[in-house]
């Protein structure tokens, strides 16, 4: 699907980005251009090292802002996949500088939908977070109004083939920012574990499913709909047990805007939703042709009716144990 196709990734430097890039140059040898968009130039030029010209020569370093609807227009041109990564995250951030997150995961998000719109991108696959499920902080808020953006935008498309569609998952171990190099870190100087709440539970999803995902939801898109993967959960003291069952953990109470269990559907989104086997997929209109879409791609019999349904990391009945944890920890690369 990527041969002789142009590609771009917002947020292109960060921990998804690079995975995907990764995932693209490894194992896609006929990409005609690849985009790696993003405001870091550091990261960029450290990117650049890791993919030199002579070596990609289809691959394509474009600094800019989403928050820019010119510059988007102008790196869009002939695009014909977008994946849209970029988006300010830190939660605590996100309390003090409000409209900031605002201007770019909200403003930022209408602008990639209008620079897609003129320059005819295919499919533009956005991702979002289990923060925007009944949002308790304004990241979430920022996030579900991206999601309703997105979904929405596929109203606007008139005669043009496109397709948006929202790609919603927790947890990425090891990701910047995450709870796992955190950890790490304490460990490294045996320091005890800090730990908001003892039955906090979260989502684990790698950065490989991550593009697994995303990879999926390019071939699969029906347009509208949020696509959610089926994930295990894991416990976050047996993810203290597992990086150092010797270190104490310290109890310091829920930080503002957190939730003690990731949530990616809640049960006002049940009405929506059908299960297809690996995935769960919210509609934006639940009606007999897009169901009868999914039964046709889909190689397991789907479930329509999850009525009062919700998913949580709390209620999921696939869980982790301290040595699935302790595998993941020694596997994982944190060079990613």
């Amino acid at each position: 699907m990527f041969s002789n196709k142009n590609i771009l990734i917002t947020g292109g430097t960060g921990s998804f980005g690079k995975k995907f890039v990764q995932h693209l140059t490894s194992n896609y040898k006929n990409i005609k251009r690849l985009i790696i968009f993003s405001r870091d130039e550091l990261k960029q030029y450290e990117m650049q090292k890791i993919y030199p010209l002579e070596k990609y020569p289809y691959i394509r370093f474009f600094l800019g802002d989403i928050r820019d609807l010119n510059r988007l227009k102008q790196a869009f041109e002939d695009v014909d996949y977008v994946i849209h990564a970029a988006a300010l995250k830190q939660v605590p951030a996100a309390e003090y500088n409000p409209f900031e997150f605002i201007k770019t995961n909200v403003l930022g998000a209408q602008n990639i939908i209008e620079a897609s719109l003129i320059n005819n991108v295919k499919k533009v696959i956005a991702l979002s977070t289990d923060k925007a499920v009944a949002p308790i902080n304004l990241y979430g808020a920022t996030k579900l109004c991206s999601d309703k953006l997105f979904c929405a935008a596929n109203n606007i498309i008139g005669k043009r083939k496109m397709k948006f569609t929202v790609v919603r998952y927790g947890n990425v171990l090891g990701s910047r920012g995450s709870v796992l190099p955190f950890f790490m870190n304490r460990k490294k100087h045996n320091l005890y574990f800090p730990i908001t709440n003892k039955d906090m539970t979260r989502f684990n999803l790698t950065l490989d499913e991550g593009v697994e995902v995303v990879l999926w939801s390019l071939k699969n898109s029906y347009g509208g709909e949020i696509v959610v993967p089926k994930l295990k959960s894991f416990k976050i003291t047996d993810l203290a047990k597992a990086i150092d069952s010797s270190l104490k953990t310290k109890v310091i109470g829920i930080r503002p805007g957190e939730k003690i269990h990731e949530e990616l559907i809640a049960e006002a989104d049940s009405n929506n939703t059908i299960d297809i086997g690996n995935y769960y997929i919210i509609l934006s209109n639940k009606n007999s042709q897009s169901v009868n879409y999914f039964k046709k791609i889909s190689t397991k019999k789907i479930n329509s009716d999850l009525t009062g349904f919700t998913y949580n990391s709390l209620n999921n009945k696939n869980y982790l144990t301290v040595n699935d944890l302790k595998k993941l920890i020694v596997n994982y690369n944190f060079s990613d």
